[in-house]
Parts: structure tokens; C-alpha cells; sequence
């Protein structure tokens, strides 16, 4: 019996393993063959919503599949999310334009949003805790595998066949997915149902919103002071402050403010926010620096990440293996560490760096990070029993997920804004009618082979210079949310993973 059960939680491990991949490896998989849809669709100016519509909806969803998960289930919702983000890729395949492909990477993004924190709570739900944290190096290493498969499997397939395909690519996984849930997964049906909050869903989403309009296109489409733009930040502060005040008296609220006051769950969870800010500016920039400015292709781009992901998957082995040997603080202050220095050595890349020496600095930021994915999951869960598990989880994951919505926004904004005022004031001062329009009136240039050789050496010498510039100056930024992450992890405590009998509490299924 003993031995049935444990082969059927590995084909449900599977299962969940390969949801979380394909959600996962979306966040990373359009990076590399950027330059190709840019290119095929147009739209230089909007391509960053591919990514930001995508986390925007996860953002937004997380929280509310996790809480949903606590009061009717996990499994339910889990397939709900797969089938959703399946539904979402077939459509993305298929967008003719760069709006249609944002707003169906949105609709991937209400999918993933149920796929990763209710795949991480069945975890917990399966196994006691001397094994959970083996498992959620596992989990972690999965994320850490997504990032190399996304890039690798993005750029082969782009520069192989069509940028269509790197979406076309989930639907059998997913299947594979739903094939190991459905039939294996025997969920206990210890739940009960409440009332659902939806006013605070409704507000959450509508606040969220707002802030990435807001963000997006001020200073771009309005200025910061229009009304446009002071409208989205006052609708993000009252529909944010409306949410918190329904989220006070609700009977089931969507996240349980309650749960802050346990020290280890907010620090883990604050540090997943500033982990998210910062790590969102490698896995979005190393890629356009190798296309941009050393003018490799999709390939060399998808490859050149495999050294920073590669790092994270062995960072994320070790935290899950050393959670039950020492406190989570310690193992979390030794990551943040080593990803503030690698951080620091991106913001000094250059046009004549190596690739032997880009490839150390990668490493270093991913072995740093890695650890993240399979510990702070862990420490923000630690406190919780089953009914709020799937809220700890969500909210965790809310907070990691809105960090990188919000630094590939703020950070999209520096470069953009670096970038535009140095290459004005360089070539205003060689004469602007020594500059090919093309390349300034559409940036997507640098990001094509065949374009890019069209433009004169000196003219491309002098743009790749300011664009590598502006993707060093924004990695300098992303060191402040890496050292308020240190800040919030040297805050956790001397808490470590129990192995009690009375902690011990897997459900049956």
C-alpha cells in the first residue's frame, strides 16, 4: 500500500514538475526570440507588454487561485490553470500583431497564476516535512531548468522554423501534465467552502492595473505629469487602499493580512519582492546585449543564458538539501551575497568584454538566486497549517511575480530613457545627418543580422556603445531591490524546517 502511494505522488510530482516548466519557461522563452517577433511584428516600442501582459494577469491571479485552492481544493484549480495556459499558447501561436500577442500572453498569464503557487501547496500537501525540502530543490531546479530550456528551446526554434512555435511547444507538455494529474492525484476533500472575496479580487486586479499602465506609458505615450498618468497612479491608490480595507473585514480574504505578523513569513516574502526586481533585469537584458551589442543571433542569445541558469539550478539543489541542516536565514544571507556581487559585476559589462568573463559573472548572479526558488518558498509556508498553506504559497509567489512585473517595467524605463538621451547627444554632437534613421527611429535594428549589417561601422560602433551603456547602467540599478532582499533575509530569525511528528501533516490522498 505504502509503495502504491509513493508511486502514485511521483507521477503526480511529474505532473506538477511539468506544469510548473511550461509556466515557468514562458517567462523566459519569448526573451531570445524578442528580436525576431519585433521584427516580424513590429511594434519596438510595445514589445515589452509581451512579457509585462503575461505577468500582470499572474500577478493579479496568483493570490486568488491560491486562496480558492484553501477553500475548494487544489486539483480543481490546478487543471483549470493548465487548461487556460494551453488555451492561452494555442492563441499566441496564432496573433498576427504585437497587441493580439500581448493580450493573449495574458490570458497565459490567468493560467500560470493558478499553476505555480497551487503546484507548490500539493507539494507540501504530499510529503512531511524531513522530505519537503529535498522536494522544493527539485521544485526550485525545475524553475532554474525553465530558464535554460526557455531561452535554448526559444532561440533553436525561432532561428529553426517560426517564433510561432515557441508557444505551439507547451500544448504537449501540457497534456503530458493534465495525463499524470487527473487520473493519479486523489485529493482529500478535508476543505471546506466559504464565501468568496470577490470585491477584493476585483479591486486587487483593478490596482495592479493600474500601476503597470502607469508605469508603462508615462513618460513614453504622456508625460509623467498628464492627467492619463496621475489618473492611473490615484486609481492604483485608491483601488489599493480599497483593497486593503475589504481585505481587513473579509471573511475569507484573498491575502490574510493576519499572516504578517509572523516574522519568518513576511521577511521570506518581502525578499521574494526584491528578488523578483532584480533577477527579471538579466534574464530580459543579457540576451538583448548579446544580439545588440556583440551581434550574435536568437541562438548565441538562448545559449548565452544557460550559464546563469545552469548556476540557479545547482544554487536551488543545494538550498532545498541544507534547509534541514541549518536555519534559513544563514543559507538565504549566503545567497544574497553572492547575487549582490554578480549583480554588481553585470552593471561593469562592456562592448569588448569576453565571453568567458560574461559567462563568470552569470553564473555567479545565478548560483546567488537559485537559492531563492527552493528556500524562501519553504520558510514562508513554515509557519502555516494546511488550511492556509495555499495562501502562504500564493502570496509568496503574488509578491515574486509583482517584483518582476515591476522591475521589468521600472527597469524598461531607465534603459529606454538612458538609451534615447545618450544617442541623441551623441550623435548631436557628430551631426545628425551622419545617422541612417533607421536605426534611431527603429531600435529593432540592432536585434537584426541583416538589418544590422546595413548600418555604417562607425555609426553601429557608436550605438552599440551607448546601448551597452544603458543595459550596465540598468543592471547598477537592480544592486538597491538585490541589497533590500540581504536586508529582509538577515530579518527571518533562527526558524529552520521541523521534523516533529506534530509538524508532520502531509493530507492523505
Amino acid at each position: 500500500m505504502v509503495a502504491q502511494k509513493q508511486s502514485r505522488n511521483g507521477f503526480v510530482v511529474a505532473g506538477l514538475l511539468l506544469g510548473i516548466l511550461i509556466a515557468a519557461m514562458d517567462n523566459t522563452i519569448v526573451a531570445t526570440a524578442t528580436g525576431t517577433i519585433v521584427s516580424d511584428l513590429g511594434g519596438f516600442d510595445k514589445f515589452v507588454w509581451v512579457t509585462s501582459a503575461y505577468l500582470i494577469t499572474q500577478v493579479a491571479g496568483t493570490p486568488i487561485f491560491g486562496k480558492l485552492s484553501d477553500m475548494y481544493g487544489r486539483k480543481k484549480f490546478f487543471l483549470f490553470g493548465l487548461i487556460v495556459f494551453l488555451t492561452g499558447s494555442i492563441l499566441c501561436g496564432l496573433a498576427q500583431n504585437m497587441v493580439q500577442l500581448s493580450i493573449y500572453r495574458a490570458i497565459q498569464g490567468i493560467g500560470a497564476g493558478a499553476l505555480n503557487p497551487i503546484a507548490f501547496t500539493i507539494m507540501f500537501d504530499l510529503f512531511p516535512p524531513e522530505k519537503r525540502g529535498k522536494m522544493s530543490g527539485l521544485f526550485g531546479a525545475t524553475f532554474g531548468l525553465s530558464s535554460i530550456f526557455g531561452p535554448l528551446f526559444g532561440a533553436l526554434i525561432t532561428d529553426n522554423f517560426s517564433w510561432h512555435w515557441i508557444f505551439y511547444i507547451n500544448v504537449p507538455l501540457g497534456i503530458i501534465s493534465l495525463a499524470l494529474i487527473v487520473p493519479f492525484y486523489k485529493e482529500s476533500k478535508t476543505y471546506t467552502k466559504a464565501q468568496i472575496d470577490w470585491w477584493g479580487a476585483l479591486t486587487l486586479v483593478i490596482s495592479v492595473v493600474s500601476l503597470m499602465f502607469a508605469l508603462e506609458l508615462g513618460g513614453n505615450e504622456y508625460a509623467w505629469d498628464s492627467v492619463e498618468i496621475l489618473g492611473l497612479f490615484v486609481s492604483f491608490a485608491v483601488f489599493l487602499l480599497a483593497f486593503i480595507w475589504i481585505e481587513m473585514r473579509a471573511k475569507e480574504p484573498i491575502i490574510n493580512f493576519q499572516m504578517f505578523r509572523k516574522r519568518l513569513f513576511t521577511s521570506s516574502v518581502l525578499a521574494n519582492l526584491f528578488y523578483g526586481i532584480a533577477f527579471i533585469v538579466g534574464t530580459v537584458y543579457i540576451p538583448i546585449f548579446v544580439q545588440g551589442v556583440m551581434g550574435g543571433s536568437t541562438t548565441n542569445a538562448g545559449f548565452i543564458l544557460i550559464p546563469m541558469t545552469l548556476g540557479s539550478v545547482v544554487g536551488a539543489q543545494i538550498g532545498g538539501l541544507l534547509v534541514s541542516k541549518t536555519n534559513f536565514r544563514t543559507i538565504m544571507v549566503t545567497s544574497c551575497v553572492i547575487f549582490i556581487m554578480g549583480v554588481f559585476l553585470l552593471s561593469t559589462i562592456s562592448p569588448d568584454i569576453t565571453n568567458s568573463v560574461l559567462t563568470t559573472y552569470m553564473i555567479i548572479t545565478g548560483f546567488g538566486v537559485g537559492f531563492s526558488f527552493s528556500v524562501l518558498g519553504q520558510s514562508a509556508i513554515q509557519p502555516f497549517g494546511y488550511r492556509e498553506r495555499g495562501s502562504a504559497t500564493s502570496t509568496s509567489t503574488f509578491l515574486r511575480t509583482l517584483g518582476m512585473t515591476l522591475g521589468i517595467t521600472i527597469f524598461g524605463i531607465l534603459q529606454r530613457n538612458y538609451f534615447t538621451d545618450k544617442i541623441t547627444s551623441v550623435f548631436s554632437g557628430v551631426g545628425g545627418a551622419n545617422l541612417p534613421a533607421g536605426p534611431l527611429a527603429d531600435p529593432r535594428a540592432l536585434l537584426n543580422p541583416e538589418t544590422r549589417e546595413k548600418i555604417p561601422p562607425i555609426i553601429l560602433e557608436k550605438i552599440t556603445a551607448v546601448l551597452s551603456d544603458s543595459i550596465a547602467y540598468t543592471f547598477a540599478w537592480a544592486i538597491i531591490p538585490a541589497v533590500f532582499a540581504f536586508i529582509c533575509v538577515s530579518l527571518m530569525g533562527n526558524e529552520r524546517v521541523e521534523v516533529s511528528k506534530k509538524k508532520a501533516d502531509p493530507v492523505p490522498n
